[in-house]
């Protein structure tokens, strides 16, 4: 696939194995609601939240998928929902996106705890940095983790996405300044892919 400009190359829809990525609608508010409030203790410790004399006003959900919309038109943002056979499972974030000489983004996400370690959001992210450099031509993303968060760093080592440095005090996470790991990955690094390099992996095993 030859890159292409983001705003032509949105909205779209990936699949992979029983994986959907799809752009997060006001059709799922419903569920999401749902999944984030039975989930909320899960979540808490890996949730961006408002650093003091910031505006912390609640938002509704069709406030916050209008926000999304604008974003990727501006092509400032990729907001996926995560199914799985059809279920609302989560959301993978294509966040920050800059274009001219950095061609970068970063990716974040989360996951319903009843479909945690099934390799569904190992899955995801593959599908969405693929997508980042097939299609939109980006050339680096990155994804900061909790040092805590070992889900989240069995998802980048499963990818053969590499450690890069650390950021202290990267992100409000829970009421506090947070330190995170950065993890990167460049178009070069994987010409064959990331969903290439996981099949092939799990086919070895």
């Amino acid at each position: 696939m030859n890159p292409v400009n983001m705003n032509t190359a949105w909205p779209v829809t990936l699949v992979s194995k029983g994986v959907t990525l799809r752009p997060l609608s006001n059709g799922d508010a419903s569920a999401w609601r749902e999944v984030r409030q039975r989930n909320a203790e899960w979540l808490k410790r890996w949730d961006a939240t408002a650093p003091p004399g910031a505006d912390n006003r609640p938002r509704t959900f069709g406030s916050m998928i209008r926000t999304l919309r604008r974003a990727a038109r501006a092509g400032t943002q990729l907001p996926f929902a995560v199914e799985v056979d059809g279920v609302f499972v989560g959301q993978i974030s294509v966040n920050n996106i800059v274009r001219g000489s950095a061609q970068f983004a970063s990716i974040g996400y989360w996951i319903d705890e009843r479909f945690a370690n099934r390799g569904i959001t190992t899955r995801g992210v593959a599908l969405a940095i693929d997508y980042c450099f097939n299609v939109a031509g980006l050339h680096r993303i990155e994804i900061a983790i909790r040092p805590e968060n070992s889900a989240s760093l069995r998802v980048v080592d499963k990818l053969g996405v590499e450690f890069i440095g650390m950021a202290p005090r990267y992100l409000h996470i829970d009421g506090e300044w947070r330190d995170h790991l950065l993890f990167g990955v460049t178009r070069e690094e994987v010409p064959g892919g990331l969903l290439g390099r996981l099949d092939s992996q799990q086919s070895q095993k």
